[in-house]
């Protein structure tokens, strides 16, 4: 029972919290502060992107001693050309699968341990969730954002 209260605790946190995220992002039918004319420029200079999250967050035990250290949370979002939202759901079992190769090889390489939310350390787990991104969905992927992180020790 020791060991389940902290991760019932993370669970209602993080839930928490995203339901204060969504409760509190700004009205997206308010109109943009910038004019028509900067828009239009704009858009032809950069193709227009939008924002996936994944549904689910990504959960990655640390393994020590064989035994299960510490947890790592995670949720992801990709950039992706707006329009892409319903690929990106079709085939998110794929990316699932694909993303927590990626987490759990970062994980037993030691990139969860100590300073994990270094920028070099996040630059290159950002960027091996890219490639894995793109193996399953093409060039369509710009970025993989990390919107949250969490490690629970044990």
């Amino acid at each position: 029972m020791g060991k389940i209260l902290p991760i019932l605790l993370i669970v209602i946190g993080i839930g928490a919290g995203a339901g204060a995220g969504i409760f509190l992002r700004p009205d997206p039918s308010e109109p943009a502060a910038e004019s028509h004319e900067e828009s239009e420029a704009e858009e032809e200079q950069d193709p227009t992107l939008e924002y996936v999250k994944l549904n689910n967050q990504f959960v990655v035990p640390i393994v020590e001693q064989a035994r299960v250290s510490s947890l790592v949370i995670m949720s992801l979002s990709l950039e992706v050309p707006v329009g892409a939202t319903e690929q990106v759901y079709a085939i998110e079992p794929k990316l699932r699968d694909n993303f927590l190769q990626v987490l759990f090889d970062h994980a037993n390489s030691g990139g969860f341990r100590g300073v994990f939310t270094a920028s070099d350390n996040m630059t290159a787990l950002r960027r091996a969730l890219l490639e894995a991104a793109r193996k399953v969905l093409g060039r369509d992927v710009s970025d993989v954002l990390v919107s949250d992180i969490l490690r629970q020790d044990m």
